[in-house]
C-alpha cells in the first residue's frame, strides 16, 4: 500500500509544507487569475503578508455563486492548453465548467491512485465501475485513470442494470465495486430474487461514492448496515467534489476520509468564516494545490462536515473528515427544528414500508419551509399509511406532508434527463 511521505509527517511539518505550497499558489494567482487579481485588489489583500496557513483568514472566502457567475474569470491558462472540459453536477444550481490541462489530468490520476491505495487497493485487484464515464463527469474518468496507475484491472460496466452487473461479476470475478451505495441494495435485492449467493461472489470491497454510509461518529449508518447485514464486504466511504479535484477516502480503519495535504489545504469554517475546532461542524473550504487551469483559493463548498486530527492507526498524520452532515444551502427550518436532507434519507431508508422516496422542500404562504415526502410504499393501504406517519411522528416529532406515488414515478423524479446521480432532494424554495 502506497502512502505519500508527507502524509506520515507530523502536523507541524505538514503545515510548513503547505505554507510553502501556498506561497507558490498566491504568486500564480497574482500573475494569471483575472478573478483573484481583482479579488485581492477589491479586498486590499497584500498576499506577501500571507506566510502561513493561519494567515489565510485574512483573505475573504469565495462562494459557488462567484464561480457560477464568473466561471471563465477563474481560468489561469490559454484555452489552447485545456485538455478536458468537465462540469459540476449542478446539485446546488447552474453547473460550473471545470477545465483541466494535461498536468491537471496527471494530478487527478495521482489523487485517485493514492485514494484507492488508501482504501486497501493493490495491483492484484479488479475494479468494477458501476458509474458513468461520460456526461462531463470528472470522477468517472478519475477513477479509471487512478486504477490504471495502481496497476489493477478495471471493468467499465456503467450505472444501473443489476442483471448485467451480476453477469460481469460471475464472468470476470472483480474484487472491488465502485458504486453509489443505494445501488448496492438493488444488487442485493436482485441477487435474492435470482438465488445468487452474494457472499459466494468474488467481491470483497465497495468504494462508496455520492452517498453517506457512516454517521458522524464513523459508525455505519442505516444504509451501511443494510448492505453489510446481507453482504459480508468492507465498505470504504469517500468524499469529493469536482471543484476541489481531490478526494477524501477512508483507510481500512474506517475512521473518516483522509486529507491529502500535497493536493489540498482544507479549512472547516463557522458562519462567521472562522475555523472550527475538531469535532465541531463547519463548512468545508478548500484551497487547491498543484492545479494549473482553474485553481481555487478559500472556496466554500457548501458541505458541512467535522474533522478529527488525532493520528490514525494506519500511520497517516493527516486530518480525517466526517461524512457530509448536510449542505449549507439545503438546511431546512421546519416547525422549529433544523434538518438536513441526509437525516431524512436515513429515516426513510430504514422504513420497510417505503421502497423509494424523494424529499421536496418548498416555501408556504408565510415564507417558512414545508416538507413534502414523495413515497413509493410497498402497498397503499390505511395500515401502511398509519405506520409510516407514526414512524415519522416518533422520529421527527412532526409529520411532513406525504404524497404516495408508484415506483416508476419516483424513479423518474430521481433520474431526470441529463442527471449523473440520483436526485433525492428537490428544493423549490
Amino acid at each position: 500500500m502506497y502512502i505519500p511521505d508527507i502524509e506520515l509527517q507530523s502536523p507541524a511539518a505538514i503545515r510548513q509544507f503547505q505554507a510553502k505550497e501556498l506561497q507558490h499558489l498566491l504568486g500564480y494567482l497574482r500573475q494569471f487569475s483575472p478573478f483573484y487579481k481583482e479579488w485581492f485588489a477589491l479586498h486590499q489583500v497584500n498576499t506577501d503578508e500571507i506566510r502561513s496557513i493561519e494567515d489565510l483568514v485574512r483573505i475573504p472566502t469565495v462562494t459557488k455563486e462567484d464561480l457560477q457567475q464568473r466561471n471563465w474569470d477563474f481560468l489561469c491558462v490559454d484555452k489552447s492548453k485545456i485538455a478536458e472540459y468537465t462540469t459540476t453536477s449542478g446539485t446546488l444550481g447552474k453547473p460550473v465548467i471545470i477545465p483541466l490541462t494535461e498536468k491537471d489530468l496527471d494530478r487527478l490520476t495521482y489523487n485517485e491512485y493514492i485514494s484507492f491505495s488508501c482504501a486497501g487497493g493493490t495491483d492484484e485487484d479488479i475494479y468494477q465501475l458501476m458509474l458513468t464515464l461520460d456526461r462531463q463527469f470528472m470522477a468517472g474518468m478519475a477513477y479509471y485513470s487512478g486504477i490504471r496507475k495502481l496497476g489493477a484491472g478495471v471493468l467499465r460496466v456503467g450505472p444501473g442494470v443489476p442483471s448485467l452487473q451480476w453477469e460481469n461479476i460471475r464472468r470476470i470475478q472483480p474484487t472491488t465495486i465502485v458504486a453509489v451505495p443505494s445501488f448496492i441494495l438493488k444488487l442485493i435485492a436482485f441477487a435474492e430474487e435470482h438465488q445468487i449467493d452474494v457472499n459466494a461472489s468474488s467481491v470483497r470491497k465497495v468504494v462508496c461514492i455520492g452517498e453517506n454510509i457512516r454517521n458522524v461518529d464513523f459508525s455505519l449508518n442505516l444504509l451501511g448496515k443494510k448492505i453489510t447485514d446481507k453482504w459480508n464486504i468492507q465498505l470504504f466511504s469517500t468524499y469529493a467534489s469536482t471543484e476541489m479535484q481531490t478526494a477524501f477516502t477512508e483507510c481500512k480503519a474506517g475512521q473518516g476520509g483522509h486529507h491529502h495535504p500535497e493536493l489540498l489545504i482544507v479549512e472547516l469554517l463557522d458562519e462567521a468564516d472562522k475555523p472550527v475546532p475538531p469535532g465541531t461542524p463547519g463548512e468545508v473550504t478548500i484551497t487547491t494545490l498543484g492545479v494549473e487551469a482553474m485553481p481555487l483559493l478559500r472556496y466554500k463548498t457548501g458541505d458541512i462536515c467535522q474533522y478529527d486530527e488525532a493520528p490514525c492507526s494506519c500511520g497517516r498524520q493527516t486530518k480525517r473528515l466526517s461524512p457530509v452532515i448536510g449542505r449549507r444551502r439545503q438546511m431546512i427550518k421546519y416547525k422549529g427544528t433544523t434538518l438536513y436532507p441526509p437525516a431524512l434519507y436515513d429515516l426513510l431508508s430504514d422504513m420497510e414500508e417505503v421502497k423509494e422516496f424523494v424529499v421536496e422542500v418548498f416555501s408556504n404562504e408565510i415564507g417558512t419551509d414545508e416538507i413534502l415526502l414523495h413515497l413509493a410504499p410497498v402497498e397503499e393501504s390505511e395500515d401502511i399509511d398509519r405506520r409510516i406517519k407514526s414512524y415519522l411522528q416518533a422520529k421527527l416529532r412532526v409529520i411532513p406532508q406525504v404524497k404516495y406515488c408508484g415506483v416508476q414515478e419516483i424513479l423518474k423524479m430521481q433520474f431526470p434527463e441529463g442527471s449523473r446521480k440520483p436526485v433525492k432532494f428537490v428544493d423549490n424554495r
